[in-house]
């Protein structure tokens, strides 16, 4: 049983800066659960305090059904994957993998039989005589994973393990991490900023902010309801389209400086008249339309072979719209969008928490 639980936990730096205020979270066993969130929302200090690298200030972990605060990170059955690798340089490939298990005092052969087996799911096999030196990105990378492997742990913690990487490595990266947790059925704790990434691995994604734990939920309800407009805000590439404006009735409508849609009925939710609204929606949702009610004009074609991106300016707002790339108009063109209202998402402006 690898199940992590979290409750009630909170770390203070000095001059008073929370980095993680009141966690409690579930990470139940053989899940790969991705921590997402910004530069500087705490998820690397989280992370660390699951590895027992940070005391916390208050809270309980547990990993399993022990209670793990006063363990040391060595007694917690955990295995981490740092950014940077931290591989040993002046070893090879073969005593990185083993050095933990050497240090454990495990006979000989069980540590061969764990490393060349590792080094094969890996495929590093033909690696194992090298030094990190004489390794690609890529090849660290697997080997860092690799001697996270034969440790045989109950949970792995990987912090920004793909960053380093070029664009062509990240992907192939993730497929192989994916296929890898198919593998071995055992706890994962992913730690990145980016969003690609969670979607991708993640079967639960928590999405931190200033600290704090915003939403905890599979890849699509995190794209289809965000809770709040920063998870709104974050989730997606290109990022949802954000309008600030009013909600009137008498019909129910939308009104900003720059224009002003019809809402169907009841997608105000708890939305009052005249109060501050933030609208989202996401770009794939905005449609070209010649009798639209918004106008704008094109500032940007992005051709990316599939689809276009086309970024376009509004009177004091602007709007990204991803459509057909045959049906891309050039820059400066003036256009008519519609929102598909299905799609729209309400939010309030103050609070940021979802009206819809």
């Amino acid at each position: 049983m690898s199940r992590v639980l979290l409750k009630e936990v909170t770390k203070t730096f000095r001059r008073g800066v929370v980095a993680v205020d009141r966690v409690n979270l579930e990470i139940n066993d053989r899940e790969f659960f991705v921590i997402l969130g910004p530069s500087g929302c705490g998820k690397t200090t989280l992370l660390r305090i699951i590895a027992g690298l940070e005391e916390p200030d208050g809270g309980e972990i547990y990993i399993g059904e022990r209670r793990v605060n006063d363990l040391e990170p060595k007694e917690r059955d955990i295995a981490m994957v740092f950014q940077n690798y931290a591989l040993y340089p002046h070893m090879t490939v073969y005593e990185n993998m083993a050095f933990a298990l050497q240090l454990r005092k495990l006979p000989k052969d069980e540590i061969r039989r764990r490393v060349e087996e590792a080094a094969a799911i890996l495929g590093i096999k033909e690696l194992l005589g090298r030094k990190p030196a004489e390794l690609s990105g890529g090849q660290r990378q697997r080997v860092a994973v690799g001697r996270a492997i034969v440790r045989q742990p109950q949970v792995f913690l990987f912090d920004e393990p793909l960053s380093n990487l070029d664009a062509k490595l990240r992907v192939g990266m993730r497929a192989e991490l994916a296929r890898l947790h198919q593998r071995l059925q055992t706890t994962v704790i992913y730690v990145t900023h980016d969003q690609v990434e969670a979607m991708t691995l993640g079967q639960r994604i928590g999405v931190m902010n200033a600290g704090r734990m915003v939403q905890v939920a599979d890849p699509l309800t995190l794209y289809n309801r965000p809770m709040n407009r920063f998870v709104a805000g974050f989730i997606g590439s290109p990022p949802m389209n954000l309008f600030t404006g009013v909600i009137q009735t008498s019909p129910l409508r939308f009104v900003t400086a720059s224009f002003t849609i019809e809402l169907p009925a009841g997608i105000a939710g708890s939305a009052k008249p005249e109060q501050a609204v933030v609208l989202g929606i996401r770009p794939e949702d905005v449609v070209l339309d010649q009798s639209g009610p918004v106008s704008a004009v094109v500032d940007v074609n992005e051709q990316l072979g599939n689809e276009a991106l086309i970024y376009l300016k509004l009177e004091g707002e602007s709007v990204i719209v991803r459509t057909s790339p045959h049906d891309a108009p050039g820059p400066g063109t003036r256009v008519r969008l519609s929102f598909d209202p299905a799609k729209i998402h309400l939010f309030d402006a103050n609070s940021g928490s979802r009206l819809n």
